[in-house]
């Protein structure tokens, strides 16, 4: 016991603010809101600065899912950072209820994540988007074509679709927990300093 609290000492996990952690103050669109034009970009903005190291927004992910009754991803899979807030850019699909996931790495070095719902209900005139079957990567192209070759295969789609998405999510979390193992390694040098 002795050397844990002392290795934890010498982290410095005990010189940490107990109330360090960010809170969401704001989302595009407000959660439970109802949308009836396309947003475009989709955002949660926290209480405080965002983890972004190398500049590119590695370690976030935000995905758009929907509607409910036949939820498909929508975006690509991509999301940045700028100071306290996380986006991404998607069209949506058919109307209904959207949820939008979100996870990144607070300045402190702690994960936040969450998620939010709202209604899609859009006017006349909106350019609808396909979606696709599976949560896209950042960095790869998902056409509708693909998408629907994919919803087409059945069962075999749906059997994919769990590790697709397993998948994704992994590797978001490593990416997460490699940017907070850097950040806690700077943060040890500086206070050796």
């Amino acid at each position: 016991m002795f050397a844990v609290v002392v290795a934890a000492a010498a982290l410095g996990w005990g010189a940490a603010p107990a109330s360090a952690h960010n809170n969401v103050v704001g989302s595009s669109p407000a959660a439970d809101a109802v949308v009836t034009e396309q947003p475009g970009l989709f955002s949660v903005t926290t209480s405080d600065l965002l983890l972004n190291l190398d500049g590119s927004g590695s370690g976030t992910a935000m995905v758009v899912t929907g509607p409910a009754s036949a939820p498909l991803f929508y975006g690509d899979g991509c999301a940045t950072v700028s100071g306290a807030t996380i986006e991404t850019a998607a069209q949506l699909g058919a109307a209904g209820e959207y949820t939008v996931i979100w996870q990144t790495v607070s300045t402190d070095g702690h994960s936040i994540s969450d998620e939010f719902t709202f209604d899609w209900k859009p006017a006349t005139g909106q350019s609808l988007a396909d979606g696709a079957a599976t949560a896209p990567t950042c960095g790869t192209e998902t056409d509708a074509a693909t998408a629907e070759a994919t919803a087409d295969a059945g069962a075999s789609a749906a059997s994919d679709s769990p590790l697709s998405t397993g998948a994704w999510i992994g590797g978001a979390i490593g990416a997460i927990l490699l940017a907070v193992a850097v950040a806690l390694f700077v943060l040890r040098r500086k206070r050796r300093r």
